[in-house]
């Protein structure tokens, strides 16, 4: 799961953003990035691993601005590394987002725009998205109607946050299947993935339902659906403390991870099972799938519930792939001199659960 923030105001942004990704390192990530307005151009830097080694890559250097957004991410199209870190952006840079999700139907998109000259950096879903709203305004409809054009041809899920060299005043955000908040505070507004990330500043906050989009200046926000119909959204007050918010209102962690696994499967599956067409696309294994399919004999080594999903897997993998598979506990693995031979694979996961 990623993280998202966004502020606009009259403070220096950069340190409000990378304050709101520290209050969201919970959900796991491999990579982090900020995009900021700097006079004319909007300035985008991101790194591997942890928000400290942004910080570093971004010392010394000259960052005032008013209005910005940051992301962590969990590669899922694209391995993880700086090209396919977000923010993302078009051709010229004028279009920047962040995005959480997984957009299904990206690469017969990706198809159309390079036919029509698109070149694209990243190996990501997202990069996608700023390359088709950079399609629909070049044909001269305002920022907003390429905005709400480029959404409504998107299958899957998005929540997101975008600056604009065209708007530069102005943040526009989108929800279809992944979280958003805004955060109204006294002249300054904030979007995050998560309200623990922005409660440090306001605790008056909007909650985006699926299907709207919300554009946010410093002199207010508006939010209508992708039709362009006007919504009346409520104004909450949120009253839980950081943990409380952390655990989504349940009594412990526990109770909240049982509870969310039916849409922690379906998330897991979009953009990975395409059931039009028969296929599973694992964009994270592109690089050595070639490896993968050569495997004469798996080893899945792991600990805790994940060893059980291991073991799940041992199963699937034996009855459907006809390949031998191996599961161990990771304590004992470790001691062991199993004989692996260059056919074999060995998948290792996380006791958290994640593939890293």
């Amino acid at each position: 799961m990623c993280g998202i923030v966004g502020y606009i105001g009259s403070r220096e942004a950069y340190p409000i953003l990378i304050n709101g990704l520290k209050r969201l390192e919970y959900r796991g990530y491999d990579s982090a990035g900020v995009a900021l307005v700097q006079n004319e151009s909007i300035n985008v830097l991101k790194e591997v691993g942890k928000i400290a080694a942004l910080e570093a890559l971004v010392n010394g250097t000259s960052l005032q601005s008013h209005v910005g957004i940051a992301h962590t991410r969990w590669a899922t199209h694209g391995e993880p590394n700086r090209v396919n870190a977000h923010p993302h952006s078009d051709s010229n840079g004028d279009i920047v987002l962040a995005h959480n999700g997984i957009i299904e139907n990206y690469d017969s998109l990706r198809k159309v725009l390079i036919a029509k000259g698109h070149e694209f950096r990243t190996e990501t879903d997202t990069e996608t998205i700023a390359h088709l709203i950079e399609e629909f305004y070049k044909t001269g409809t305002s920022f907003e109607e390429a905005f709400r054009a480029a959404l409504s041809e998107l299958d899957g899920t998005y929540g997101l946050a975008l600056i604009t060299r065209h708007e530069p005043g102005k943040i526009y955000a989108a929800r279809k299947g992944s979280p958003l908040v805004i955060g109204i505070g006294d002249g300054e507004y904030f979007v995050a993935s998560d309200a623990s990330a922005i409660i440090a500043h306001t605790r008056d906050v909007v909650y985006m339902e699926d299907g709207e989009i919300t554009i946010i200046s410093p002199e207010g926000h508006i939010t209508k659906t992708i039709q362009n119909e006007v919504i009346e959204k409520q104004v909450e007050r949120v009253t839980f403390d950081l943990e409380r918010i952390e655990k989504a209102g349940y009594d412990h962690f526990m109770l909240k991870e049982i509870y969310e696994q039916p849409r922690t499967v379906a998330d897991c599956m979009r953009g990975r099972l395409i059931a039009e067409e028969g296929v599973t696309r694992l964009g994270g294994l592109d690089n050595i799938l070639h490896n993968v399919l050569r495997a004469r004999k798996i080893f899945i080594t792991a600990c805790g519930t994940s060893y059980h999903a291991g073991l799940i897997g041992e199963y699937m993998l034996e009855e459907y792939c006809r390949v031998p598979v191996e599961v161990e506990y990771a304590s004992e693995f470790r001691y062991r001199d199993p004989i692996i031979q260059d056919d074999h694979l060995v998948v290792a996961i996380s006791q958290s659960g994640e593939t890293a």
